[in-house]
């Protein structure tokens, strides 16, 4: 059930990301002169539509004039089925029935279209703003949730993750004993399944690595472990075993939540940050990982048995690094369901970092690599026509559906 309800969470949330993403072309082209023919959530085949009201348009520009109008007509109209497959004069908002995205289509998307109010007859400044608009939105996004978070409680990411200590307030994880070992050390201190840690010595405990490293650093000690026990605190002496041995202390450990940082006044400096130290992150690992993959390829060339065995490992890292549609959908919402609204959040953010990171890329079929190909030839002072611009993003973008479809065979292979 809880797979279930992950793949509906994650299915949600990915089509809001992307919403949120075709919503910051729409501003961009509505604000810069360029028509809007639809604006859609989800993917067709179509399951409503609606069309803006001329006459609520006129009624706006009449009351805008300052002279006086009528009553208000409705700002939207129900758009027949069979009118679905005409061309329209006003705005279409739609809704698809594919729960995968959204899209924002724009009057003459080519560059070298020319027809007034078309993407194509905007400035290339205006252009740059509208293909960027999408990944400025899913940064503020994750601007957003990470605000939240840091105001409600920011999991730990990383080791130098920003902090304001002035202003932080940490809640340490919840380490509870999941099961005791017969025979054990703990068994014979009296620890029972759902006692707490709270202290391991003189010292918090965060989470179990704190545990295990302080068991490893005092085995064969007695120490004194503090526990919550029925909401009260009660400490423990317990002998504990040689490091050669099975076990030192002799529980299983279950830790139920992450350690969080809550912030009062610096919660939107610690979302501005933390949105570029993850943004840092992604690319660190895009390149990471790129390079990893790139290094194996060559090495499988070499003559040198070990070094094939190198390059091979070096793919595998690059391929375990890579999660597509059911990794994410099939096996991380459902993970970040059972976590908790904290890790589904942080999730969340992560993802719309990595949509704006993506949509970046000089690649033509997305937004950067589009700016890059206009870009080019502006500079080179030729008129980029509609069928090279057609032919290179579409044979890049079946490109990336060749890449999306091995990487969702390498999901099922791992998810099974």
């Amino acid at each position: 059930m809880i797979t279930v309800i992950g793949i509906i969470v994650g299915f949600l949330i990915l089509m809001l990301l992307v919403v949120a993403h075709e919503f910051g072309h729409f501003i961009a082209a509505k604000r810069n002169g360029v028509e809007v023919e639809e604006f859609g959530i989800g993917f067709p085949p179509r399951a409503k539509a609606w069309v803006k009201n001329p006459e609520y348009i006129k009624w706006r520009a009449v009351k805008k004039s300052g002279k006086s109008v009528g009553d208000k007509p409705k700002k939207w109209l129900k758009l027949p089925k069979s009118e679905w497959g005409k061309p329209q004069k006003t705005l279409i908002f739609s809704l698809n029935w594919l729960p995968i995205g959204g899209f924002c289509s724009m009057k003459g998307e080519s560059d070298s279209d020319e027809r007034p109010h078309s993407f194509g007859a905007a400035s290339l400044w205006a252009k740059t703003k509208i293909l960027f608009a999408g990944v400025a939105m899913n940064w503020l996004a994750a601007f957003i949730i990470l605000t939240g978070l840091a105001a409600t409680g920011m999991p730990t990411f990383m080791d130098n993750q920003f902090t304001i200590a002035s202003d932080a307030h940490i809640t340490p994880a919840t380490v509870t004993v999941g099961k005791v070992i017969e025979n054990s050390p703990a068994e014979h201190a009296g620890l029972k399944t759902g006692d707490q840690f709270i202290k391991v010595g003189d010292e918090t405990v965060v989470t179990v690595d704190d545990i295990f490293n302080f068991n490893d650093a005092h085995a064969g000690e007695t120490v004194t472990y503090l526990m919550r026990v029925d909401g009260e605190d009660k400490p423990y002496e317990i002998s504990l075993n040689n490091k050669d041995q099975e076990y030192v202390l002799g529980v299983y450990l279950d830790q139920s939540s992450l350690p969080t940082t809550r912030y009062t006044w610096s919660a939107p400096i610690i979302g501005a940050v933390s949105t570029i130290q993850l943004t840092g992150e992604t690319y660190r690992g895009l390149g990471t990982m790129v390079g990893s993959l790139f290094s194996g390829i060559t090495k499988q060339f070499s003559g040198d048995e070990a070094v094939k065995q190198e390059g091979k490992e070096q793919i595998g890292t690059a391929g375990d690094s890579v999660s597509g549609p059911v990794g994410i959908i099939g096996v991380l919402f459902p993970a970040s369901i059972q976590s908790g609204p904290t890790t589904l959040a942080f999730l969340a953010a992560i993802i719309s970092i990595s949509l704006a990171c993506m949509n970046v890329l000089p690649i033509p079929a997305l937004d950067g690599g589009r700016f890059v190909l206009i870009a080019l030839f502006r500079l080179r002072g030729k008129k980029l026509k509609k069928e090279i611009e057609e032919k290179i993003v579409s044979r890049t973008f079946i490109f990336l559906l060749i890449l999306i479809a091995f990487v969702t065979i390498l999901d099922i292979i791992k998810f099974f």
